[in-house]
């Protein structure tokens, strides 16, 4: 017989006499219940009014052949019938005895008896089930379950393959990523080969991404993948307002982890957690802390963890303490990216599998029409073109309900209350009229795809969708210069029709401002300045890292600066009121058509371009 077997029967008999102990108590309880019931009198069959009792003593011929007063001047009336009555006395007995004893009725008062049962077995039981349910909550703080006593128990859930549903079958985009974590459910299923070679697992793997790349989803395919025991949490389930809770949680949840070996330890955003220490507001001996030294402990301390494989995921991997991130610990760092143009169509493809597409649906198209978008904005697009198609009654979801939904993604949904006059309305159709314009003419900037001039989400009155034809990595000076000159489109427009600006192009500004910012220092694009980078990383993890343009440089360095950055702003906003004053025609006849249709793209913005005579950029 094996030693866990040995453990394991004593564990059951000690739980079988426990149980039945348990049965006796309770039939103790209940026996007691039913003597003391048994001991109380019988309730009789009627209850009358002591009015009504004096009319019965009264009555002639004589009813009533006795009466028995209890020590509570509850009597019981005996008729001559044989029956029973009950009448609640007053406590004067002058108020009834003369009467009933001049009618010749017996009567007898009965002494009052002590409820010795009550008075002996009445703290016994309570005694009795106070100590059951204390040693109910002892026994379930021991085991680890959720309780009042139970706050160091670890919260980790654990998952098999039949509750998640999700396998590497259902992850896409993220080919690489997938690749990467494969391996890991591989060894654990057949550790031989890698052992055979000397290779040794990571022991921990740190999944980084933005948010909606699919790092959970990732985790949940290694749930649906794998033989072995796999416990979920979150980093915020090991920080509690209790002090030392955090760090018993790491405790507990390791020692399941090791009883259970091999099997995987998943924790989602890490960065709860495993912040840089130092930083809070307790200096170095706040709660947070002791619980992220108690995981560096139990990750790479004196007792090793074989057969524990630790992922874990976060979106700030800036702001997590070195020590988690040195080999040993986190071995490896996989980043999951943004998905590429074959990604995020694989993406769609999966997210649409189970949806009626009707025939005009492009994956592809819908591909290229998303940079920039990530697994969640994908599955959001879809479901958001499904309702769409739900609500106007159809039965199949056709492009128009998917370019509406890019629409109510990147710009919100449709603001119906709002009412504008004829002259802000047409002032609209102008300023994305010369987006629209500018970014067509322009050699290097995206192309247009799309004008709208419906009121969305908050505040945006109208926009213009310019989308690339290609995934980009590098841009250059010019690409990024046209870029700039197509924002100030919409401002230089208003100037060149009305002579005048309105608050409509606040975004653009921002927008531009902060590119040309960047263009002069942080890319080293600037004439003047040559090739130099002035930003700085401030490393503030209690606030969160931003990327600040350094102040460690001269005045004079300073002002050239700003004046390199206003410079290429003028320059670039006085090309696009140049561009729009020479295609003037088109402008104008872009503009009747927003006024008329509303929204405009494809093949409707290509006809009004090609009929036009453009003028060259400058």
């Amino acid at each position: 017989m094996s030693e866990k077997k040995k453990t394991e029967q004593p564990m059951d008999l000690r739980n079988k006499n426990l149980r039945i102990v348990g049965l006796i108590i309770v039939a103790i309880i209940f026996g007691l219940i039913l003597l003391r019931a048994w001991n109380g009198r019988a309730q009789p069959e009627e209850v009358i009014s002591f009015v009504d009792f004096m009319n019965r003593v009264e009555a002639v011929p004589r009813t009533i052949l006795s009466l028995s007063v209890a020590a509570d001047n509850r009597g019981t009336v005996k008729l001559l019938d044989g029956r029973r009555l009950t009448v609640q006395l007053p406590p004067d007995a002058s108020l009834y005895v003369p009467q009933v004893l001049a009618r010749g009725i017996d009567i007898q008062f009965e002494p009052h008896r002590a409820d010795w049962v009550g008075i002996i077995f009445g703290p016994l039981l309570w005694i009795l089930l106070l100590a059951g349910v204390w040693i109910y909550i002892m026994r379930r703080a021991q085991r680890g379950v959720s309780g009042p006593l139970s706050f160091g128990a670890s919260k980790a859930r654990l998952t098999g393959p039949e509750t998640t549903g999700i396998t590497f079958k259902d992850v896409a985009g993220i080919d690489e990523v997938a690749e990467e974590v494969q391996e890991i459910v591989q060894y654990l299923r057949n550790p031989r080969k890698f052992v055979q070679l000397g290779a040794e697992i990571p022991k921990g793997i740190l999944l980084v991404g933005a948010p909606g790349t699919g790092k959970t989803y990732l985790a949940k395919a290694i749930a649906g993948e794998a033989n072995v025991p796999f416990f979920s949490i979150s980093g915020s389930d090991f920080v509690e307002m209790f002090v030392g809770v955090g760090a018993a949680r790491v405790r507990d949840m390791f020692v399941k982890a090791k009883a259970n070996v091999p099997c995987i330890i998943f924790i989602d955003e890490i960065d709860a957690v495993g912040r840089k220490r130092g930083t809070g507001l307790g200096g170095g001996h706040d709660e947070r802390e002791q619980t992220l030294n108690q995981l560096l402990a139990e990750m790479d301390g004196f007792q090793p963890n074989k057969g524990i494989v630790i992922l874990a995921a976060t979106n700030r991997p800036d702001v997590l303490d070195p020590a988690l991130l040195r080999p040993g610990r986190f071995d490896r760092k996989i980043t999951v990216p943004r998905p590429d143009l074959t990604g995020r169509e694989a993406i769609l493809r999966l997210k649409v599998a189970n949806k009626p597409l009707a025939a005009d649906v492009n994956l592809a198209v819908m591909a290229r029409r998303t940079p920039g978008f990530v697994g969640a904005d994908l599955e959001n697009l879809a479901n958001e073109a499904a309702l769409l198609a739900a609500r106007h009654g159809k039965k199949e979801i056709e492009m128009i309900d998917f370019e509406e939904s890019i629409d109510r993604v990147l710009a919100g949904i449709k603001r119906k209350g709002i009412v504008l006059t004829g002259e802000e309305r047409e002032r609209i159709a102008y300023h994305e009229s010369g987006h629209a314009v500018v970014g067509r003419i322009l050699p290097k900037a995206d192309p247009v795809h799309r004008v709208s001039i419906i009121p969305r989400g908050d505040g945006t009155l109208g926009f213009t969708l310019q989308i690339p034809l290609e995934e980009r990595y590098l841009v250059s000076k010019d690409e990024l210069l046209d870029k700039l000159t197509s924002l100030f489109g919409g401002r230089a427009a208003e100037e060149v029709v009305y002579n005048d600006f309105s608050t409509g192009a606040y975004d653009d500004l921002k927008k531009a401002t902060e590119l040309a910012k960047r263009l002069v220092v942080e890319y080293g694009m600037s004439e003047k300045l040559g090739p130099i980078s002035l930003s700085r990383n401030h490393a503030d993890v209690f606030l969160g890292e931003e990327i600040i343009k350094g102040a460690d440089h001269s005045e004079a360095l300073s002002s050239l600066v700003d004046s390199e950055i206003r410079s290429i702003l003028h320059q670039c906003y006085d090309r696009a009121k140049k561009l729009l004053q020479e295609n003037r025609g088109l402008l104008d006849k872009l503009t009747k058509a927003l006024l008329v249709h509303e929204v405009l793209s494809g093949n409707e913005l290509e006809e009004i371009f090609s009929s036009a005579l453009l003028a060259p950029a400058g």
